[in-house]
């Protein structure tokens, strides 16, 4: 019996709120193009990155059939391509579809371990190294020396978590050093283990 004859497919244009904080979403999203950020506001109003979707991941409700409140806003960075289950289809799938419930648990298991980073990197690192810390994460998605397209300022501040003026300040110092480049609509890495070295 085929999966897909369970899902709907819908697509949100870039800046779109899927999800707003409080929400109580009754269906299942599995991304299948695209990126979806859940986002925080803090106590002044500065956005923060909780977690981001990526194409094979899962949000909405994963593990209830009765829905929990939204804990961040649910947004689309670009245009989004998303499968939706209805959630008891999509908990009947997972208990009888080896492949959906493996899937899930990977993805539980990469967002946990991301989480964990972003709590261990907020203690432990100054605002600039966590800058860096992101480059490096975000080239890492991709070819490891590029990021395509190059990150706006303002969205690097939110995953580093860190004001858009510092993201500037350390954006310069790198590209004055030479670690990077920026090409058009590419920022370049030009020498990736000077940069790990100033992840501090």
């Amino acid at each position: 019996m085929s999966i897909g004859r369970y899902a709907i497919e819908r697509h949100f244009p870039e800046h779109t709120t899927i999800l707003k904080q409080g929400d109580r979403a009754e269906v299942t999203y599995l991304v299948i193009a695209g990126r979806v950020h859940a986002l925080i506001y803090g106590a002044q109003g500065q956005l923060a990155l909780l977690r981001e979707y990526l194409p094979g991941d899962f949000f909405g409700a994963i593990a209830n059939s009765t829905p929990d409140p939204e804990e961040a806003d649910v947004v689309a960075v670009e245009d989004v391509r998303t499968a939706v289950f209805l959630i008891l289809d999509f908990l009947g799938l997972a208990e009888t579809h080896a492949c959906v419930g493996l899937a899930l648990s990977k993805m539980l298991l990469k967002q946990l371990r991301a989480t964990s980073m972003r709590i261990s990197e907020r203690s432990t690192l100054s605002a600039i190294g966590r800058v860096h810390a992101e480059l490096l994460r975000m080239a890492r998605l991709g070819d490891g020396d590029s990021i395509r397209p190059a990150p706006v300022l303002a969205s690097l501040a939110v995953r580093a978590h860190t004001t858009r003026e510092t993201v500037s300040r350390a954006i310069n110092a790198l590209e004055r050093r030479g670690i990077i480049t920026r090409q058009a609509d590419v920022l370049m890495i030009v020498a990736p283990h000077r940069l790990e070295e100033l992840v501090v």
